[in-house]
């Protein structure tokens, strides 16, 4: 991966509120349940923050096994970072409204490409100062296009390989439920895949305090996935989002990079010849 100047990927309001004049800010709020994310935007925002959709922003076009929400071409993410006033030496801080399940994605795209990106510990709700209603304007910037590194990242048969091969530990970011397949709300099939183990992005967000767990307790927890500070580990969702949340965990508790499995379960459950466990046990890979 792309090296990282030491920043992030986590800062708190107290932080940002110092160094507000200094970097960009970006509202990534949006919802599985078809909620609009502009909505809650307008509603209320950072002050000159802007608004960075998923489906426009984040994602190139989607579809059948290349899931819900694919990488956008190096070209198209350049030019949506340009619009939004974020350019190659821009630092940025994302936040949302749910313990950074959606800002994720935008850290994690800049963090692989070298530049200066953070979560906002807590979110929306840790900002004290008043809200805005005015819409955030942003001078355009230039963002040299990239390829997305290929050590970041990793596709169907490489997960499956990984897993197969015991070459790598596979983090499911989802909820239990839609691990265990007891439902699945959008995606074609329900369940998991095979030799996956369950580590719901809820879980490493402290209830109490609406913000990410210590790095003693991250690393319990992937402990309990017997993830370790030598284990290869790839994380995927249902559709590449809110597993990035996982990385940033992987990368608090101190370890090595994770990898995106970036079809993620959308992906992987639309083909018809990939494997699919179920309950609450990683399963057999080669089932």
């Amino acid at each position: 991966m792309a090296p990282v100047e030491r920043f992030g990927p986590l800062v708190d309001p107290e932080w940002l509120n110092a160094h507000r004049s200094d970097v960009a800010v970006c509202d990534v709020r949006w919802y599985l349940d078809g909620r609009s994310g502009r909505a809650a935007y307008d509603a209320g925002h950072l002050p000159g923050a802007v608004f960075v959709d998923l489906d426009r922003d984040l994602a190139g076009p989607p579809g059948g096994t290349a899931g819900r929400h694919p990488l956008p071409d190096p070209v198209s993410f350049a030019t949506a970072m340009g619009h939004l006033g974020i350019g190659d030496t821009t630092t940025v801080v994302a936040y949302d409204d749910t313990g950074g399940s959606t800002a994720s994605r935008l850290v994690w795209m800049l963090r692989v490409l070298g530049r200066r990106a953070a979560l906002l510990d807590g979110g929306i709700a840790a900002w004290s100062g008043p809200l805005s209603t005015d819409p955030g304007t942003a001078e355009p910037a230039t963002f040299t296009p990239a390829e997305w590194p290929e050590d970041a990242i990793v596709d169907a048969d490489g997960v499956a390989a990984a897993v197969a091969g015991g070459e790598a530990v596979v983090l499911d970011a989802r909820a239990g439920e839609r691990y265990r397949g007891e439902v699945e709300p959008i995606d074609a099939r329900a369940g998991h895949l095979p030799g996956a183990h369950s580590l719901p992005w809820a879980d490493v967000i402290d209830p109490v305090t609406g913000r990410f767990r210590s790095p003693d307790d991250l690393r319990a927890r992937l402990a309990e996935a017997r993830i370790t500070a030598d284990t290869d580990v790839i994380a995927y969702c249902g559709s590449g989002v809110t597993s990035c949340i996982d990385l940033i965990a992987v990368e608090l508790a101190g370890y090595e990079p994770a990898q995106l499995f970036v079809s993620s379960w959308s992906g992987w459950s639309a083909d018809p010849n990939r494997a699919v466990a179920t309950g609450a046990e990683p399963g057999d890979p080669d089932h």
